[in-house]
C-alpha cells in the first residue's frame, strides 16, 4: 500500500443474535479449508475428573487464523511485558498436573 493511499473507515457494529460468553478451554481442528476454534468452559468436578463443556464453534479461513495469530502474539507480549510472564502449569486445587494443551 503506497504511503498516500487512505484506509478504510471501519464501523464496528454488533448483529441482534451478538453474545458474549467466557471460555477456559479452547480445541483447535484444522483442515485444508479452515480453522476450527471450539471454546468451552472447564469444570473440575474432583481432582481425578474435569468437564469440559463446549458452547461455541467458530470457523475461521487459513488467512484469518494466521492473522488472529498474530494478533495474540502482540497482545500477549504486552500483557506479559506489563503484567509478567503467564505460566502454563495450573498451580491451583483440584486441576490435574501437566502440561495443557
Amino acid at each position: 500500500m503506497s504511503p498516500s493511499a487512505q484506509q478504510p473507515q471501519v464501523n464496528v457494529t454488533q448483529t441482534p443474535d451478538y453474545r458474549e460468553s467466557y471460555a477456559n478451554s479452547v480445541q483447535v481442528r484444522v483442515s485444508v479449508w479452515d480453522f476450527q476454534l471450539v471454546f468451552g468452559l472447564a469444570l473440575s468436578e474432583s481432582p481425578e475428573q474435569v468437564t469440559v463443556r463446549n458452547n461455541q464453534l467458530i470457523y475461521l479461513s487459513p488467512q484469518q487464523a494466521k492473522a488472529l495469530w498474530n494478533v495474540l502474539g502482540q497482545n500477549l507480549a504486552q500483557y506479559e511485558q506489563a503484567f509478567g510472564t503467564l505460566n502454563l502449569e495450573p498451580h491451583g486445587h483440584g486441576f490435574p498436573q501437566g502440561t495443557v494443551n
